[in-house]
């Protein structure tokens, strides 16, 4: 078998009530493939699923700034990692920035952007696991650089960059992240989640 497919079945998420098999197969892997390409047809059907998550009245507060490796693009969201980010993002077959729109084009606030972004890359990194993609979620980036270099208007808040593309060999991550990359998967639980439930 495999590092990845074994890695893969490691991963699997041992939970108290049935969930769907997607949702407990997702994972968030550091170790990415360096030299395949980007699956057109699967990135679109991600893309295609963020695009029909809920959000209120329909505002679809979300856009994407999606940079396929071997672009100036992707190079340029590489260079805006924090720390261990930039070690191994840059391996991802693409990059995908996630954006909130704060405030429509006539200034007023929408106070739930955040929230629906946050649906939209869940559909998102969803989609993309069914489909045999592997995604990883950062928030350690620099948000300006981002902005600057994409000229975003103050209203488009980046918020997340995506890691998105095939499993790669864990073998050839740091050691702190290898160890990051196999230790046991752990939640909380659910009873420390509820404040109530009556």
């Amino acid at each position: 078998m495999s590092t990845s497919a074994t890695l893969t079945a490691d991963r699997l998420a041992q939970t108290d009530s049935p969930v769907l098999d997607v949702l407990a197969a997702r994972w968030s892997p550091r170790a990415f493939d360096a030299a395949t390409p980007i699956d057109e047809g699967k990135l679109a059907s991600a893309l295609e699923a963020a695009r029909w998550a809920p959000s209120a009245n329909n505002l679809q507060p979300w856009r994407f700034i999606v940079a396929r490796r071997g672009t100036a693009t992707h190079d340029a969201l590489v260079a805006t990692l924090f720390g261990f980010n930039q070690a191994w993002a840059g391996n991802a077959a693409a990059l995908i920035v996630a954006i909130a729109e704060t405030e429509t084009e006539d200034g007023t606030a929408i106070s739930h952007a955040v929230y629906d972004l946050g649906q939209a890359v869940a559909h998102l990194s969803v989609q993309a696991h069914h489909d045999g993609l592997y995604v990883h979620q950062m928030s350690g980036f620099d948000r300006d650089a981002v902005r600057q270099a994409f000229s975003l208007d103050e209203r488009f808040a980046p918020m997340v960059i995506l890691a998105i593309g095939d499993m790669g060999d864990a073998s050839a991550l740091p050691d702190v992240l290898r160890e990051r990359e196999t230790a046991p998967r752990a939640r909380r639980p659910l009873a420390e989640t509820l404040i109530e439930t009556v």
